[in-house]
This record gives C-alpha cells, structure tokens and sequence, in this order.
C-alpha cells in the first residue's frame, strides 16, 4: 500500500474541498515529507491520478489573484470516499505495514468510531503474534542467535519488531479504551489541519503562484517515480 494515497485523501477529506497547495501545506505541516514520500510531485500526481480514476472529483473555480490559469479544488467522491476508509482500516490492522503506512493511519485513526478502532488494532496484534509465531517455528529466542550463525540475527530482530510492534499497539489500545481523544461521533473532533491563509512553521518554501498544481510541476511529469500512488485497496492504476 502506498501511504501518500492515504494521505492525500485524508487531507482533501479534512477540508471538504481543498487545492493542490492546501493538500501539500497540510502534509508539510503534518511532517509527512520527512517520514513519507509526501513531496510535491508525488501530491500533485496523486490529486490527478485519483481524479481521473473517480475517487476525486476536481473544481475548476476562478483563477487565483496572480495570474495563471483557473485553480483545481479536489474533493471525495463516494468510491473515493469508500476508498479512503478501506486504505485507512488495511493501515491499522495489518501487521507488515510501512511505518509511513501506519504512521498515516495513526494520523486519521479518529475518523473511525472508537470501537471500530480498537477492534482493528486489536486484529494488528493477532497478526503480529502470529508471525511471531511462525519465525519462532524456525528459530528459538531462548536459545541464541547462534544457532543460525549470523541468520539468527535476522531472526532475533523479527521477533524483537514483532514484540515491539504489539506492545507499542496495545498501549495504544489501552488509553483508546481509556477515553482518549476524540473519534467519529463524539463530538468536535480535533483541528489538524491549516485554515485557509495561516502560516505553516513548517513550510519547506513559498506557496507557489498561478495554478498550484502546474505552476509546481504537479501533472504527470512531475511524479516521482516510485512513490506507489497506483496501488490500491479498491482501485488500481490506470
């Protein structure tokens, strides 16, 4: 799974509608660009793959105040929308996730019902016992890495993730079921992102001028090559 289709998605969803440059702000203020391949060709590649796919559907509204052509606001169609939660729920429960893919799902955990949530991360564990399982099999802790050579340290850092990885999600968990924070349902939920004109500490440069996405070499030109955006839970590249 690709964590900038996620990403992207969520933010769109976060505003309603929202522009190429919000979408990337947003990523820049999220930090995303330091632990994802959330840099602007990708977002801009992103935003158009998934328009032309029907997961987004693009506004043309008047051109911005610079010049340049008429700017492109993007918004969730019902398969994009259906899109988004199934990206979101396979980030949480699936144990060989990248951290950008969980780190991404973390980011919009709240959008599912609280419920929902725990029930997902609770199936990541299970997971992540059971590939335990399945190394330990082949190899035992108690018994050095040794026995393997140099292989079982390949194996003693499986079981170490494994471990790592259901501790860490079952405190998660624990302070989910505890009452923390705010999810789908409960009530105002919590503000993450930039409202139209505020500044982002975080902003890698200027804000681009005319058409945010042309004017940043957002067409298909500017993808960076790698970035997976074509994968998909529900729907696949052109």
């Amino acid at each position: 799974m690709s964590a900038i289709r996620l990403l992207v998605l969520g933010a769109v969803r976060q505003h309603g509608r929202a522009h190429g440059y919000q979408v990337r702000n947003d990523l820049e203020y999220w930090g995303a660009h330091e632990w994802s391949n959330a840099k602007p060709g990708s977002i801009y590649h992103a935003l158009k793959q998934m328009a032309r796919q029907g997961l987004l559907h693009a506004h043309d509204i008047a051109p911005s105040t610079v010049g340049g052509p008429p700017r492109t606001e993007y918004e969730l169609t019902a398969a994009g929308e259906a899109e988004y939660f199934a990206l979101l729920r396979a980030a949480l429960a699936q144990h060989d996730q990248k951290v950008d893919v969980l780190s991404a799902g973390i980011g919009f955990v709240v959008d599912l019902p609280r419920a929902e949530a725990v029930a997902l991360l609770k199936e990541r564990v299970r997971a992540l016992e059971d590939w335990r399982g399945t190394v330990t099999s082949h190899y035992t802790p108690e018994e050095g890495t040794g026995q393997l050579g140099h292989i079982g340290e390949i194996m003693n850092m499986w079981v170490h993730s494994a471990d790592s990885g259901a501790e860490w999600t079952r405190g998660l968990i624990e302070r989910i079921e505890g009452g923390a924070y705010v999810f789908a349902g409960e009530g105002e939920p919590f503000v993450g992102v930039l409202a139209e004109g505020q500044e982002n500490p975080y902003a890698t440069q200027d804000a681009p001028s005319g058409e945010d996405a042309e004017a940043e070499g957002g067409g298909d030109a500017g993808h960076e090559g790698g970035d997976g955006v074509g994968e998909s839970v529900t729907a696949k590249a052109d």
